[in-house]
């Protein structure tokens, strides 16, 4: 922790470095294998490709203690092969649950309609949850689907 001198004010201005909770890598879905060992028995956590810029607590709050996979379902080509890699994340990698993290905006939608999808072709049903984001970092929404 870095504690800086106070402003006019007497207010102490204190900046921390955040470590990263990042366990894996890679993490864009096109670039994953599902049947890698860290989604083994683990808790998935599928972002948006703009959830943690939003949030400034992404890592500390949300990411710690799961595995990640991020993805655009409007800018991203050839998704129904994240389908198949969601699939064998819950059958074969036995994932323990599923997150879905997206932003309030219309196109990240398409991000739980693939999970899903790949949950009505799985032979396991697993916990999704989603959880929908302000654009300015805020959780708008947060259920089991």
């Amino acid at each position: 922790m870095i504690i800086e001198k106070p402003d006019q004010s007497h207010n102490l201005t204190v900046t921390m470095d955040q470590s990263s909770e990042l366990r894996q890598w890679p993490v864009q879905m096109h670039l994953v294998n599902p049947n890698a060992p860290y989604f083994r028995e683990a808790d998935l956590l599928l972002a948006a490709d703009c959830v943690a810029f939003s949030m400034g607590n992404f890592h500390r709050k949300y990411l710690k203690g799961k595995s990640l996979a991020i993805a655009c379902p409007k800018l991203d080509h050839g998704t129904d092969i994240y389908i198949e890699k969601l699939t064998s994340m819950i059958d074969i990698a036995k994932v323990n649950t599923v997150t879905v993290m997206m932003m309030e905006v219309p196109c990240c939608g398409g991000l739980l309609q693939m999970v899903k999808a790949a949950s009505a072709r799985t032979s396991r049903k697993v916990p999704v949850k989603q959880m929908i984001i302000s654009l300015s970092g805020e959780v708008l929404k947060e259920d089991l689907v």
